[in-house]
């Protein structure tokens, strides 16, 4: 891999650091604001699709990568796969932007228009055959392209939206789980696709300083989504379904408690002091699990213990992976 390719990575960074404040004055100007649900005053509303400049800087980073491997490497040998990975997480980001527009309060899209909206996002990597029909020993054939490529981009996408809405939660989750992608990517001889990982990784970082607690813009769907396709791509075309479902683990499980409650909001109810207790009195998600396991150990317990415990959980489940499967 070619250190002048590593550029790529800062000028995503920088793409999205300079025009992440000019959409939030101008996504307030529109009145693309939303509430803060964690917060206890809900008077001052907060930029909303913030994902949108996030999507702008990974798509200049990976272009500029291409263009370095086109006319300084001289080679194009996967720029087939390039084009169709970005084409399927462009279709997903006008997928989650248009929910963005429709409100959540409102409803969004429908769940049904979501998962056809979104199963068109897998075409173009189901049309270039993307990925090794064969895993566990077992060859799918054609059932690989036509099932579960769309399977896995539909899953991946809706389910990374799921655990959201604490401020900073979607951003680390996103750095960490495509950092220790980067990384298995480039074990398994496929750098490429470690540079596109961390070129999104990089934009989440710009956008993680301003969507930190406590949190001057959102991300919205067209972010959560955008990432959850980038992850379902890289493990179709980097052939680690097997890693990749296990660091989903926590996503699972949110799936999982989301439908056992029947997909209820994974806010906390904030007191006036901005500390949370459980919004149902029942736990429907791994931040409600996450409010109720802090509670034990915290008189009290605030939304950046939420975010922390949550990513350390993500972590662990990453490091057992690596110990299981490299």
């Amino acid at each position: 891999m070619e250190p002048i390719l590593l550029a790529t990575v800062f000028l995503g960074f920088f793409c999205t650091f300079l025009l992440m404040p000019f959409w939030i004055k101008k996504a307030k100007q529109i009145g693309l604001v939303w509430e803060d649900m964690n917060k206890f005053a809900k008077d001052e509303k907060v930029a909303g699709s913030g994902g949108l400049m996030v999507l702008f800087g990974f798509l200049i980073g990976v272009l500029t990568y291409v263009a370095i491997k086109t006319f300084y490497v001289h080679t194009n040998t996967i720029l087939v796969e390039i084009f169709a990975l970005l084409a399927s997480i462009l279709f997903v980001g006008l997928v989650g932007f248009i929910d963005d527009l429709f409100g959540w309060r409102h409803g969004g899209l429908s769940v049904r228009s979501r998962i056809v909206l979104v199963f068109f996002a897998a075409i173009p990597l189901m049309v270039i055959n993307a990925g090794e029909p064969t895993m566990a020993g077992i060859n799918f054939g054609l059932f690989y392209p036509l099932i579960i490529i769309p399977l896995g981009i539909i899953g991946a996408t809706t389910t990374f939206n799921f655990l959201a809405g604490f401020n900073g939660l979607e951003a680390s989750q996103g750095i960490i789980i495509l950092t220790a992608l980067s990384i298995v990517t480039y074990l398994t001889g496929n750098p490429w696709l470690s540079v596109i990982a961390l070129c999104m990784v990089a934009s989440l970082i710009a956008f993680y300083i301003f969507n930190k607690y406590p949190a001057k813009v959102f991300p919205g769907d067209i972010m959560t989504y955008s990432i959850g396709a980038l992850i379902a791509g890289i493990a179709i075309l980097g052939n680690i379904e097997k890693i990749v479902l296990f660091f989903f683990i926590p996503y699972i499980l949110e799936t999982i408690l989301k439908i056992r409650g029947g997909l209820p909001q994974s806010f906390g109810k904030p007191k006036e002091d901005n500390s949370l207790e459980l919004l149902y009195g029942k736990v429907y998600g791994l931040t409600h699990l996450s409010i109720f396991i802090l509670s034990k150990f915290k008189k009290k317990v605030y939304e950046k213990d939420v975010v922390k415990a949550i990513n350390s959980f993500q972590i662990l489940i990453i490091i057992l992976g690596f110990l299981i499967f490299l």
